[in-house]
């Protein structure tokens, strides 16, 4: 299995903008779930988190979009990080075939930024470094 960003959504309402995203990585959930919940894997694809405890409530500190809380905690399954600067981050990883995964993907934030290219280029990493 090969890894691919197959379909993103976009809604506005007022200035606060949903960003959705399907992606496939040919890893298994638990081998993907590092990538998602830890400083070293955070930096390999998307910002490096200076803080980051994993559990429900924790802090997180995500470098290029500041301080907040994990507000989402299920090992191997859900990630939400809610931070200042940069809205809402929600991970959810579902097994996908023998020995894939989907990861679904949701980035609330307020602005006028367009994030979905920005999105795409780090999944791209993201599937690059899970790969076989």
């Amino acid at each position: 299995m090969t890894g691919s960003v197959e379909q993103a959504t976009s809604q506005a309402h007022g200035r606060t903008h949903i960003l959705h995203f399907l992606v496939r990585l040919p890893r298994s959930p638990h081998q993907v779930w590092s990538s998602l919940t830890s400083p070293e894997g955070l930096a390999a694809w998307f910002t490096p988190a200076d803080v980051l405890q994993p559990r429900l409530g924790g802090t997180v500190t995500l470098r290029d979009l500041g301080t907040g809380r994990v507000t989402a905690w299920d090992v191997d399954r859900v990630a939400e990080y809610t931070v200042e600067n940069g809205g809402r981050i929600r991970f959810h990883l579902e097994r996908d075939g023998e020995s894939g995964s989907a990861l679904r993907f949701t980035h609330e934030f307020k602005g006028e930024v367009d994030m979905e290219q920005c999105w795409r280029t780090r999944f791209e990493r993201l599937i690059a470094i899970s790969g076989p």
